[in-house]
Protein backbone atom coordinates (compact mmCIF):
# COMPACT_ATOMS: atom_id res chain seq x y z
CA UNK A 1 0.00 0.00 0.00
CA UNK A 2 0.74 3.21 -0.59
CA UNK A 3 2.20 5.89 1.76
CA UNK A 4 -0.32 8.55 2.68
CA UNK A 5 1.41 12.10 1.94
CA UNK A 6 0.89 14.62 5.06
CA UNK A 7 -1.81 17.17 4.36
CA UNK A 8 -1.19 20.72 4.10
CA UNK A 9 -1.62 21.29 7.84
CA UNK A 10 0.81 18.51 8.04
CA UNK A 11 3.54 19.61 5.93
CA UNK A 12 3.38 23.01 7.92
CA UNK A 13 3.53 21.06 11.21
CA UNK A 14 6.57 19.78 10.10
CA UNK A 15 8.03 22.99 8.79
CA UNK A 16 7.24 24.46 12.16
CA UNK A 17 8.92 21.50 14.16
CA UNK A 18 12.35 21.50 11.98
CA UNK A 19 12.55 25.26 11.83
CA UNK A 20 15.99 26.85 13.06
CA UNK A 21 14.92 28.38 15.85
CA UNK A 22 12.33 27.76 18.88
CA UNK A 23 8.98 28.71 19.04
CA UNK A 24 8.86 31.66 21.17
CA UNK A 25 11.58 33.23 18.76
CA UNK A 26 9.17 32.04 15.98
CA UNK A 27 5.89 33.60 17.68
CA UNK A 28 7.89 36.51 18.27
CA UNK A 29 9.06 37.35 14.72
CA UNK A 30 6.30 36.43 13.06
CA UNK A 31 4.52 38.83 16.45
CA UNK A 32 1.94 35.82 17.16
CA UNK A 33 1.34 34.32 20.34
CA UNK A 34 3.43 31.24 20.79
CA UNK A 35 0.09 29.22 22.50
CA UNK A 36 -1.27 29.78 19.11
CA UNK A 37 1.55 28.04 17.28
CA UNK A 38 2.52 25.53 20.32
CA UNK A 39 -1.26 24.36 20.25
CA UNK A 40 -0.87 24.55 16.54
CA UNK A 41 1.88 22.24 16.09
CA UNK A 42 0.24 19.68 18.73
CA UNK A 43 -2.61 19.51 16.82
CA UNK A 44 -5.22 20.76 18.95
CA UNK A 45 -6.05 23.85 17.06
CA UNK A 46 -5.94 24.97 13.77
CA UNK A 47 -4.27 28.82 12.62
CA UNK A 48 -5.58 31.61 10.56
CA UNK A 49 -4.33 32.16 6.99
CA UNK A 50 -3.12 35.05 7.88
CA UNK A 51 -1.17 33.73 10.66
CA UNK A 52 0.25 30.71 8.74
CA UNK A 53 1.04 33.40 6.03
CA UNK A 54 3.43 35.10 8.71
CA UNK A 55 4.81 32.32 9.94
CA UNK A 56 5.26 30.48 6.41
CA UNK A 57 7.04 33.82 5.36
CA UNK A 58 9.27 33.94 8.11
CA UNK A 59 10.34 30.12 7.13
CA UNK A 60 10.78 30.67 3.64
CA UNK A 61 8.09 27.93 3.04
CA UNK A 62 5.50 28.15 0.37
CA UNK A 63 1.59 26.94 1.20
CA UNK A 64 0.55 24.38 -0.91
CA UNK A 65 -1.23 21.13 -1.25
CA UNK A 66 0.86 18.34 -2.89
CA UNK A 67 -1.02 17.38 -6.26
CA UNK A 68 -2.54 13.92 -5.46
CA UNK A 69 -1.63 11.36 -8.59
CA UNK A 70 -4.69 9.83 -10.41
CA UNK A 71 -5.78 6.31 -9.53
CA UNK A 72 -5.76 4.63 -12.78
CA UNK A 73 -8.35 2.06 -13.48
Amino acid sequence: MARRQPDIEGQFRGAIRKAPMSLNELADLCGVDKGILSRFVRGERSMTLTTAAKVATILGVELRPRRQSRKRR
